[in-house]
């Protein structure tokens, strides 16, 4: 422990950003790093408490307590106070194939599990770790580290996404042939298509670690969906073994009046099209644009803030994010106690551009749309919404409820709707007849990753559901050890 007092004597140091009203005028990366000796100090505040639940990726009540794939904090907090940055991406290292990914778009569990927050704001853990990371790829120790030996074996990954990603990492630094298959243009699954460029840069930081990939030996074969473009069966053939990455992309859709109307989009249409914008230099014939429109978002979750901020980019007259449950408490509640996942208001980089740009939080709590309404050509012009109150039905279960005289009519001339995902498409799994679970995901329990066939295995959203990116790497991560496993009789993998 660098600091024996360091929780003491410091004070957390919120991660520097562009402000809003600056950022919002490009698509760059908003994330500015701080000092070293800034993070140091940080670093420093680490207690490296006797038993520390920052690293240990448990569920309670549902989330998660601590990190998914176990990242070993409180040693790499201490090698940055020490000034030991190499040292600590090697430990960094040891458990994330991608820190410079969960460094960005995690939630980071970790911090709402710290000790030290149970009395005191909790270390910046998410801001240390794309801060090691960053500096690892500043300083050229982040080289191409292809296996010394081939096993001779052959594996299949569907899907490119971050468990896809982590898991052929994995296999192919156990010696396996590792091909990668993507249906979409680019790798990279929603790491390149389903976070905006200013989150997450795809150029900079997805495509640099795409291309250590590569170089390692994992080959990538894109515009090719498995099921479709590629028969399952003949997969089934030619590798010993296929790992199902798919995600979870089956949009959860609104079943009402005015739906048919044009001007509604999902949220992954909307984002992918412009992500795809951005990198090419020009809008494409799946371009939505927002720009000089009144946008209506159905969903109060991180892909509806990803709208937000994306829609006032664009130059929206406004916009407004419906969320179906109440605010938030500024504090942990009593039914939310640590070292849950606190359950406390925030304002994140959306919310926080949209206050800049018009003066509020666009989201409206305790509201669900009701209609929406159009106009003689048949495209959206608003959208009506109720407030709701939840109430526990006869069987127990909180269930919302309208509530009369609070009406209200929302111009809109863009609705999108992000409300979540229902599970993976089926078709592939169904042309492999592999068994699902009762939400449709493949059936195969993690820790084992197994399916129905032998030679298949499943990880990330597409077996658990909708979840954390540290959820799909900690699965993809498993996964390529069982599968390596399977092949081998036997496992050195982590």
């Amino acid at each position: 422990m660098g600091k024996p007092t360091g929780f003491i004597e410091y004070l957390r140091e919120a991660p520097t950003e562009i402000p809003p009203s600056d950022r919002i005028k490009n698509w760059d990366e908003f994330h500015v790093h701080m000092p070293d000796e800034n993070l140091r100090t940080q670093g420093a505040r680490c207690m490296d408490c006797g038993t520390p639940f920052c690293h240990t990726g448990n569920l309670i009540s549902g989330m998660a307590s601590g990190c998914p794939v176990n990242n070993l904090i409180p040693e790499w907090n201490d090698l940055v106070y020490r000034g030991l940055w190499r040292e600590a991406l090697d430990r960094l290292h040891k458990t994330n194939n991608f820190p410079e990914f969960t460094g960005r778009v995690c939630p980071a569990p970790c911090e709402g599990s710290c000790v030290l927050g149970i009395t005191n704001p909790p270390v910046t853990i998410k801001n240390i770790e794309y801060s090691i990371v960053d500096k690892g790829w500043e300083e050229g120790w982040i080289i191409p580290e292809p296996p010394t030996k081939r096993t001779g074996k052959k594996v299949a990954v569907i899907g490119s996404g971050p468990a896809g990603l982590s898991a052929a990492a994995q296999l192919n630094k156990a010696g396996h042939w590792v091909t990668v298959y993507e249906r979409a243009d680019r790798p990279g699954g929603l790491l390149m298509y389903g976070i905006p460029n200013m989150k997450l840069d795809k150029q900079k930081v997805v495509l640099r670690r795409l291309d250590i990939l590569e170089k390692e030996g994992v080959k990538f074969i894109c515009n090719t969906e498995v099921g479709k473009d590629l028969a399952a069966a003949d997969l089934l053939k030619e590798f010993d073994a296929i790992v199902i990455c798919t995600g979870a992309t089956k949009p959860r859709d609104l079943s009402i009046e005015g739906r048919e109307l044009k001007g509604i989009h999902f949220a992954m249409e909307f984002l992918t099209a412009n992500t795809k914008a951005v990198l090419n230099g020009k809008s494409g014939d799946d371009f939505i644009s927002a720009q000089g429109k009144d946008v209506v978002i159905i969903g109060g979750g991180d892909t509806g803030t990803d709208c937000v901020g994306t829609s006032i980019r664009h130059g929206c007259t406004s916009v407004v994010q419906l969320e179906i449950m109440p605010k938030p408490p500024e504090t942990r509640a009593k039914d939310n106690p640590w070292p849950e996942w606190p359950k406390v208001y925030k304002l994140d980089y959306g919310q926080e551009e949209a206050r800049a740009k018009f003066g509020d939080d666009p989201r409206a709590y305790i509201t669900t749309a009701t209609k929406i309404e159009g106009d003689e050509d048949g495209q959206v012009k608003a959208v009506h919404t109720v407030q709701v109150q939840w109430e526990r039905n006869d069987k127990g279960q909180f269930i919302p409820k309208q509530v009369a005289g609070t009406e209200k009519v929302i111009p809109a001339q863009i609705v999108l709707l992000a409300m979540g995902f229902l599970g993976p498409e089926q078709p592939l799994l169904d042309s492999l007849g592999l068994e699902r679970d009762p939400r449709s995901n493949v059936k195969a329990n993690h820790g084992q990753f197994t399916t129905s066939l032998p030679s298949v295995f499943a990880a990330g959203d597409c077996r658990r559901g909708q979840s954390l990116i540290v959820w799909a790497i900690n699965e993809g991560r498993g996964a390529a050890r069982e599968c390596d496993r399977y092949l081998m009789g036997d496992t050195d993998l982590p």
